[in-house]
């Protein structure tokens, strides 16, 4: 065990603002009249479907198909009619494909029978298989297909399976309260990827300011594997994954390069607790924890969400929206992304649903750099955010690559220490956006 710093340098410390729900067991979101479920809602090729309108299909039932390696299934949340398919709004702000299911009223949580096979008769490609045909990915915001960490590449070996825990966005908990109530479920999701990678150890990081999570995730540990729990220091961006494989083992990701190149497998706690409950019951992924909370609106909760739930039912489950909700955020407020309609679905990534009121969602003047190096203090991967700034203003995308905008991770740390109120994080995603197309039109 290497020395471990429990720590990484740069950073922040935004307002935790997790109170609201840090302490709310879950309760369960009842079926929606329709669900929506897009094509595109993890990393890579969206899925592609396999039904057509006016199929019936129950809870379970696969609608779409992985279409290539770095892409997953999507299932029905729910039983119902396949009522259209077609554009509909996405949760990044476009018009994206989606399967539209009427539910049928008074839907059970019902499915069609299943086997359940025993994960430890089978081999690591069954297992491997098997999460891929459950449709996990991960569960904290980037929804990378879980199935892809299983498979390292050729010639790399991985030593630790790093379980994050820290979730260190402001205002949410659903991977607190995932440990707090399925603690046994994070284990056997444990045991199952270890068993996947080959890996001898693994280390859960959970941020100091989740007590009962670390204690419940304690109490559960296996005698038989080297699994520990690692308490962490608060701060932002804590659960970015060069910043827990910096804190834990004291590994250093290149630029370009990925964790399984220092020998780390990075894994969301919700992710891990997801495959276990796969193995467990036999279902995909149908529904996750979205913690709703804030102060525009007036039930704050954590709900076990169907995927597909659009979010004016989500809200209105939750007593409505207060009168002086003026924004709604879909993640946390330093990563996440407004939305104008009410219509956009949850999503297998949408990790919560933030409203904002009129205090904290005030329009604020942007001005001038005026080059304090704030923003070169908080990067915690040591990029120069103003320069990359002062390049997006005027355009020079192609300069801002030789300057490692690729390394950016669009944390927020930047804009939130910002001074002058530039959206720093917001532009370098509209370069990385034009740099995409940019490489585009040239191949």
């Amino acid at each position: 065990m290497p020395t471990i710093p429990l720590n990484f340098r740069h950073g922040v410390h935004p307002p935790e603002l997790k109170e609201l729900t840090a302490g709310r067991q879950l309760r369960r979101l009842p079926y929606p009249d329709e669900l929506v479920l897009p094509l595109r809602q993890h990393t890579g090729k969206p899925a592609r479907p396999i039904v057509r309108v006016g199929d019936r299909v129950m809870r379970g039932d696969k609608v779409a198909e992985a279409d290539g390696w770095v892409s997953v299934p999507l299932h029905a949340s729910a039983s119902g009619i396949i009522s259209a398919i077609g554009l509909w709004p996405h949760p990044d702000g476009s018009l994206a494909p989606a399967i539209r299911i009427a539910v049928e009223r008074y839907s059970l949580h019902e499915t069609r029978a299943r086997v359940i096979p025993d994960w430890r008769g089978l081999s690591k490609e069954q297992l491997v298989a098997a999460v891929r045909e459950a449709g996990v990915v991960g569960l904290g915001g980037a929804a990378f297909p879980t199935h892809v960490k299983l498979v390292p590449p050729e010639g790399e070996h991985v030593d630790y399976l790093l379980v994050n825990g820290c979730e260190c966005e402001p205002y949410l908990t659903t991977d607190d309260r995932t440990m707090v109530e399925y603690p046994e479920r994070v284990q056997l999701g444990i045991r199952i990827m270890m068993k996947c990678l080959g890996a001898r150890h693994c280390l859960v990081g959970i941020e100091k300011n989740k007590p009962e999570a670390i204690r419940a995730i304690q109490r559960t540990l296996p005698d038989d594997l080297d699994v520990l729990v690692m308490p962490l220091r608060v701060r932002y961006p804590q659960g970015a994954e060069k910043m827990l494989i910096k804190a834990l083992i004291d590994r250093e990701v290149p630029p370009g390069k990925l964790p399984v190149h220092v020998g780390a497998v990075v894994q969301n706690v919700g992710s891990v607790a997801t495959i276990a409950e796969a193995f467990e019951t036999g279902l995909p992924l149908l529904e996750r924890i979205v913690t709703v909370t804030g102060d525009g609106v007036r039930r704050p909760g954590n709900l076990l969400v169907p995927v597909g739930t659009k979010l004016r039912d989500l809200l209105d489950a939750c007593g409505g929206l207060t009168p002086g909700a003026r924004k709604i955020v879909l993640g946390g407020p330093m990563m996440g992304a407004a939305v104008s309609d009410l219509n956009v679905p949850v999503c297998k990534g949408t990790t919560g649903v933030v409203v904002l009121d009129d205090r904290h969602s005030r329009s604020v003047e942007i001005l001038p750099c005026i080059r304090c190096g704030h923003c070169l203090d908080a990067c915690p991967v040591f990029l120069n955010p103003q320069l990359l700034g002062a390049l997006a203003r005027a355009g020079r995308h192609e300069q801002m690559e030789e300057h490692d905008l690729a390394t950016c991770m669009l944390c927020g740390c930047c804009s939130y220490v910002c001074p002058s109120n530039i959206p720093l994080s917001q532009m370098f995603q509209v370069s990385k956006a034009a740099l995409t197309k940019i490489k585009a039109a040239r191949s």
